[in-house]
């Protein structure tokens, strides 16, 4: 199964529920921790996640979309990013005022089918 452009802002992994508040939760990628969620949105064909790196990439924020996640442990508070933290890394840079349309193509075009950070989920 793979990750459609239209499924990336869509969450479809397993521990979500409604009323899900993951702010706060730790975050893993495949090969380690990357840092806490900020802030999620829940928005329709539009849900994301910006990403708290601390000192792991200098305090830099990153955003991941919904479609990356692939299970959230709701006891140890994680999300289970379908990444390595190099893909993470090397994702374009985010800016809380550059949040708009051309950010979210960009976003797309790189963990989108056929972009630098896509990686096919595996079916569960």
């Amino acid at each position: 199964m793979s990750t459609r452009m239209t499924d990336l802002w869509v969450y479809s992994g397993s521990g979500w529920g409604s009323g899900t508040d993951i702010t706060g939760y730790k975050v893993e990628a495949m090969d380690g921790s990357i840092g806490k969620i900020d802030r999620a949105t829940y928005e329709t064909d539009a849900s994301y996640v910006v990403v708290d790196t601390g000192p792991w990439i200098f305090g830099k924020k990153v955003v991941l979309p919904a479609g990356v996640i692939d299970h959230i442990g709701a006891r140890d508070e994680t999300v289970y990013i379908h990444r390595t933290k190099d893909e993470i890394k090397n994702a374009p840079e985010f800016g809380d005022s550059r949040f708009d349309k051309a950010y979210r193509e960009k976003l797309g075009t790189y963990y989108g089918p056929g972009g630098r950070g896509y990686r096919e989920r595996s079916v569960r």
